[in-house]
């Protein structure tokens, strides 16, 4: 299966023109602790789990070249994993759609770790347009849905910083 898009890895930098843009950063936690728990929760898909989505992926954890089909009602979001973040205070991946999502894009999830103060972060960026004749028709309704689920990738993750 295909990418469905060409700006492949334009969420590392300026996204491009002609989509819908998300670059959101909350304060998820603090501590050490609090950021393995999110990391742990961000690559092992467990936050696309707790935000409502069944996941069928086919490796454990966000790795280069994986593919993921999430479904959420009866909506296929097919996604392959394009570049993975793994630093000392930074984790995360980002994946891009797959031929058949219902968007056409790129979003990256990564939970950070700010030494200066302990603080843990959730920074979500996303670039995304209708990739399918239902969200074409759908309009403005698909950028609400697209805004619940990154509210709820942002809860799990806060979740999981204070189990």
């Amino acid at each position: 299966m295909d990418l469905s898009y060409t700006e492949i890895g334009a969420t590392r930098g300026r996204l491009p023109d002609g989509y819908h843009h998300i670059d959101r950063r909350v304060a998820i936690g603090s501590g050490r602790t609090a950021y393995a728990a999110a990391a742990r929760e961000l690559l092992g898909w467990n936050m696309h789990r707790n935000s409502g989505l069944a996941v069928a992926a086919d490796s454990a954890t966000a790795e280069l070249g994986s593919t993921v089909v999430m479904t959420l009602g009866f909506v296929r979001i097919p996604c392959r994993v394009v570049y993975v973040v793994d630093e000392d205070t930074r984790a995360g991946f980002a994946y891009g759609t797959l031929v058949g999502h219902p968007e056409q894009g790129e979003e990256c999830f990564v939970v950070e770790y700010d030494e200066a103060d302990a603080t843990v972060y959730a920074h979500i960026t996303a670039f995304s347009k209708p990739g399918r004749w239902f969200t074409r028709l759908g309009g403005p309704a698909g950028r609400a849905v697209q805004k619940v689920v990154t509210d709820r990738y942002f809860a799990a993750l806060r979740t999981a910083t204070h189990r």
